[in-house]
């Protein structure tokens, strides 16, 4: 139970999001196949549609957003501050962030990189936090585009029309509007947590001020 309880706010992610992406396997199944019946294609089994561009643009499109929100908020968080918000670093002084992990060489506990990676190492493990965000974004863009040409291609030849390449997709219309659609409401709860938490509280809550601290106060 002590191992459940020191790593439950994990966990209890980890089996929110399994829970809500199987529902999307089951529902986005019977979506595709009233679809598929609407045009008088044959229906896909259920194996056969896990493994479908249509399945494989809904996950990755939103996974796309997901980490772009990451990506920027970790970068923004390094450089930007606002005033009130538990969110923010401190106002004018620093923070234990920002400390020089070379002078923690010797610390008994630091990580591996810290305390004997080479200079090009520890650079990067001073980073790593954005550059794995950042790399899970490109990956997830490319993977959107490429799932979303093929089911793009398939929707074209329904109507008439030809297939695309994952490139072509890139520059149409439906991939910004699949992408932009989920990026402006990723940023939009990134800044109402961000403002609500200068003026609002929720005991208990790491992204929270303490109840009784000022609004003025900034940082957690």
């Amino acid at each position: 139970m002590r191992w459940l309880r020191l790593r439950g706010l994990l966990l209890a992610n980890l089996v929110l999001f399994l829970g809500f992406l199987i529902g999307l396997m089951f529902v986005g199944h019977a979506q595709q196949n009233a679809e598929l019946t609407d045009h008088g294609r044959v229906t896909e089994s259920f194996t056969q549609y896990l493994g479908s561009s249509s399945f494989g643009e809904a996950v990755f499109e939103n996974w796309e957003s997901e980490f772009l929100q990451m990506f920027m908020y970790v970068l923004l968080t390094a450089y930007l501050v606002q005033k009130g918000s538990a969110e923010s670093r401190p106002l004018d002084e620093p923070a234990p962030q920002d400390e020089d992990p070379r002078d923690h060489r010797t610390d008994r506990d630091a990580p591996w990189p810290v305390r004997r990676g080479s200079a090009v190492v520890l650079k990067l493990y001073e980073n790593s936090l954005a550059i794995a965000f950042g790399l899970a974004f490109l990956l997830s863009v490319w993977l959107h585009a490429a799932t979303g040409a093929a089911a793009y291609s398939q929707e074209q030849e329904f109507h008439g029309g030809g297939a695309v390449t994952t490139w072509q997709y890139l520059g149409t219309s439906q991939f910004w509007y699949e992408s932009l659609q989920n990026w402006q409401s990723e940023f939009l709860a990134v800044a109402a947590i961000i403002g609500g938490s200068i003026y609002l509280r929720q005991r208990r809550s790491a992204q929270s001020k303490p109840v009784h601290a000022p609004h003025s106060e900034t940082g957690g």
